[in-house]
Parts: C-alpha cells; structure tokens; sequence
C-alpha cells in the first residue's frame, strides 16, 4: 500500500512508482472526482484539439483573420488607384 501526504498549499505527491505504472508526468491533468470518502485522480490523456480548444478559448481567430484580410484589401486597393 503507498501513502501520501496533503502539503500544507494543498498538494499531493504520487509516489514515483504510481507515476511510473501510469505513464504520468510533470504537467498531467487529472479529473477529479469524490466518491462517497474518497478523493479519485483520473489522469485525461487530451488530444491536441482538445488541449489547443481549452488554452484558446475566447479567442477570435476568424474575425482577426477577417479584419487582416480587410486590411490587405485596402492596401491593395490604395496601390490600385
């Protein structure tokens, strides 16, 4: 049986050979859930959409390319004329 303890910030420390079984790393995310007594880490294995969707979120990205392209025209429309 492996033991951890609560620091006094809140944080909890997977014993190495835990992480090891696992595959999780410095960086993992986990999902936590509570169980009747029990606090449950779920490591989420995100895929590159779903990470890049939470880090950019709120984000315009259309309208910024759409204001860009509306700024190229009139460029192009001032070097026309």
């Amino acid at each position: 049986m492996k033991f951890a303890s609560l620091s006094s910030k809140g944080q909890v420390v997977i014993p190495k050979q835990v992480r090891e079984m696992l595959g999780v790393k410095s960086g993992s995310r986990f999902r936590v859930e509570v169980e009747e007594n029990r606090i449950i880490l779920v490591p989420v294995r995100g895929t590159i959409g779903s990470d890049l969707c939470g880090r950019f979120r709120g984000e315009d990205f259309l309208g910024d390319l759409m204001a860009e392209h509306e700024r190229e025209l009139g460029v192009e429309r001032r070097e026309d004329g």
